[in-house]
């Protein structure tokens, strides 16, 4: 209890707090929500003697409160552990216990504001390349939407995304988003570069039943073959309207698009999606992707689901690679691609024009690893 008072009375909190799930006075958990109830919001270092099921349970239970958490960690947990959890980090200062970091300008930005943007062409796609684990070489792109503000700076995607989606104009920004997509694969492909472009299908749109015409519109306009195209659907997108959903995501793979189940792994109802819907991948969420290589549970689901997903003939994708142990092991399981901050972060075309040259490098030397 002295420990909270303290960290509650500090003007700038620590870089970050080890809590260790066995304590004297109360358990670890119980100081989690305490901290949580003062709103002393400084990253966790978790750490135990118990069970590695134990200690990852109550970082996932940290993360659904919004808690940030920088490892968690079974015992001994040395100063070269710590020193290696924090140069993994993102580098950026803890909040001030009195005032935690929000997007207030973001917030303000309004329905209005945001069809603006997207009728003056102000949102952009941002590429995060995907990697053959094999070969090394760049086969695809993720496309994400962007919104780079003139006054307020970017906005982030989880405030305009639901806006979108709550007043009726995730249509448009779906069809702009993927409209600028297509135009630049098409320019790739006329550069000799051949990469198929994963882009995000609300569930809103599955509900249209003109949106298949729509996007095969687009595709023509910029000549570019349906199966470069691979539309990302998560797990929860088909609760509602079933039939039509299912009848527009048939007909996107009539024309020849590809389908991704999304965030694999996430919901509840994996594999009557995967046996209903013609998927043609499946997407690992990285929550069973990152550090896997020190969790068996987290292994044993990974290469089950990989093994499933290759005797259903399905192109397998892992997100969330954020370290070389990711990368190896990915590739030990034989997983077709990868995609993660370890390979790059979402980038703009003309800065993503420049990565891809340097690829040639970059994949010698992760052949090499």
């Amino acid at each position: 209890m002295q420990a909270l008072e303290l960290l509650a009375g500090l003007d700038t909190l620590p870089h970050l707090i080890v809590v260790d799930l066995e304590m004297p006075g109360m358990d670890g958990v119980e100081f989690i929500l305490q901290m949580m109830k003062r709103n002393v919001m400084a990253p966790l270092v978790i750490s135990s003697n118990r069970d590695l099921s134990l200690i990852c349970s109550v970082e996932n239970m940290a993360h659904a409160l919004g808690i940030p958490i920088l490892a968690a960690w079974k015992k001994p947990l040395t100063k070269q552990h710590l020193a290696e959890i924090l140069h993994h980090s993102p580098d950026r200062p803890p909040p001030s216990p009195s005032a935690p970091e929000t997007h207030k300008e973001a917030s303000s930005t309004g329905a209005h504001e945001l069809a603006l943007a997207i009728s003056r062409h102000q949102l952009l796609p941002y590429y995060q390349p995907q990697i053959d684990l094999k070969s090394g070489t760049i086969t695809g792109v993720e496309v994400l939407a962007r919104w780079p503000h003139a006054e307020k700076g970017f906005i982030p995607p989880d405030h305009f995304i639901p806006l979108a989606e709550k007043h009726r104009l995730i249509h448009d920004l779906t069809l702009e988003i993927a409209g600028q997509a297509f135009a630049q694969a098409a320019h790739w492909r006329r550069s000799g570069v051949h990469l198929t472009v994963a882009v995000n299908l609300s569930p809103r749109l599955l509900d249209l039943p003109d949106f298949v015409s729509e996007v095969d519109a687009l595709l023509q306009q910029y000549q570019l073959p349906a199966a470069q195209v691979i539309w990302e659907v998560t797990e929860s997108s088909l609760a509602a309207d079933l039939g039509i959903a299912l009848a527009n995501l048939a007909r996107l793979r009539l024309k020849g698009f590809g389908l991704s189940i999304d965030d694999y792994g996430t919901g509840f109802s994996s594999m009557q999606q995967l046996s209903r819907i013609p998927f043609t991948e499946l997407k690992i969420d990285r929550s069973f992707v990152h550090r896997a290589h020190q969790r068996e549970h987290l292994r044993v689901i990974l290469q089950s689901a990989l093994d499933m997903a290759h005797k259903m003939s399905l192109v397998t994708v892992a997100e969330g690679i954020e370290t070389l142990e990711d990368w190896k092991l990915l590739r030990e399981f034989g997983c077709n691609l990868a995609q993660g901050y370890f390979i790059a972060k979402p980038m703009p075309s003309e800065t993503f024009t420049g990565w891809v040259k340097t690829q040639n490098t970059r994949r010698h030397g992760r052949r090499g690893s």
